[in-house]
């Protein structure tokens, strides 16, 4: 059979398949539109700090792990799916960081002895540099809960920074009380809404050990007052399963498993402003809870720079710049005195 094809039929063809291939460009182009992070928060009128996390050399199997908890925890003002290659150097990621105004990096690194972790801030300094004596992934303190609790939308919003201990009046804990403040966003209390507060990390020093614990937290409210099973019937759209039961009162006064049963705490528990979920109603009093979500490490700070990871030493756990060069000076005048005794010994011998 022959099928006979005018140029009104060519035409019409030639416009349908236009029509259609520019219509499926401009959905390919859409999903891929993206919409910038603020750099400057309208509330408080401060920059928004922003990290890279990376490493400097081969890191083994663990601590490549460590490296992305940490860029989770720094979430979401931080390159998540940051790319680093063996040729980078520091400069490459500090020419990036310009444009993108990430103001800190966070390094780890791994020697023969120990892990270490630096935290620099950009463009010049200071870099703080620990070491990680104890650590702990996000996986291994999810494992060791009985219910780990992480929701989605958990890390859309940075953390609070809590530092406990660093009052001791000395210079490098006070460069590092400063560095951790600024590395997160600052809030104002007047204005800040509760449910932007879902996480905390927290950072306890120890001035006889002189360890820093790094801990990070989820934070929920629980309404004081209201039984397990009211809780998690409004909480959740399920409706409850009552065929074992005679009367809807048995729902309410049954004992649960779990917390029902345990007095609150009232250090633990605030009034609330506003409200917040469906449970946490403003006036009324709720519990504080914190679970640890992790990372979790145990570091040691050994020394302070003045500027990117160079510079001037500001402190040394191991000694400080000026006590080496006393150290130096004095072998060099012991030196020059054997020396000049030595000669006069062998004047006196030709003599």
């Amino acid at each position: 059979f022959l099928i006979y094809i005018t140029e009104e039929d060519v035409y019409e063809r030639r416009r349908t398949l236009c029509a259609a291939t520019t219509s499926k460009k401009k959905g390919f182009v859409k999903s891929f539109v993206k919409k910038k992070q603020p750099t400057v928060d309208h509330i408080t009128g401060d920059k928004i700090p922003k990290s890279f996390v990376f490493s400097r050399g081969k890191l083994p199997g663990p601590l490549r792990q460590l490296e992305m908890d940490l860029r989770k925890l720094m979430l979401p003002h931080t390159a998540l799916n940051l790319k680093e290659k063996k040729r980078n150097n520091l400069k490459d990621f500090l020419n990036v960081a310009g444009p993108m105004g990430v103001t800190h990096f966070l390094m780890l690194s791994k020697t023969e002895s120990a892990p270490y972790l630096r935290v620099a801030r950009t463009p010049q300094g200071p870099t703080l540099t620990f070491k990680i004596h104890e650590y702990s992934l996000a996986v291994d303190v999810a494992q060791s809960q009985l219910r780990p609790r992480c929701p989605q939308d958990l890390f859309k919003t940075s953390p609070l920074i809590v530092l406990s201990g660093f009052g001791t009046g000395d210079q490098h804990l006070k460069l590092t009380t400063i560095m951790f403040q600024n590395i997160f966003p600052a809030i104002d209390i007047n204005t800040v809404k509760l449910s932007t507060c879902q996480r905390i990390v927290l950072l306890n020093y120890n001035k006889d050990t002189k360890l820093i614990d790094f801990r990070h937290y989820s934070i929920r409210l629980q309404p004081v007052g209201v039984s397990r099973r009211l809780r998690k019937f409004v909480q959740s759209h399920q409706v409850p399963d009552l065929r074992s039961l005679q009367d809807v009162s048995d729902f309410v006064t049954k004992a649960g498993y779990g917390s029902e049963s345990e007095a609150d705490d009232e250090a633990a528990t605030v009034t609330l402003v506003s409200d917040l979920g469906r449970v946490n109603r403003a006036s009324t009093k709720s519990a504080v809870k914190l679970q640890e979500i992790g990372p979790r490490m145990t570091l040691q700070l050994i020394k302070v720079e003045e500027g990117l990871c160079s510079g001037s030493i500001i402190f040394s756990e191991y000694g400080t710049v000026g006590d080496k060069k006393k150290q130096k000076g004095s072998k060099q005048e012991n030196q020059e005195d054997d020396e000049e005794s030595e000669e006069d010994v062998k004047g006196s011998e030709e003599d």
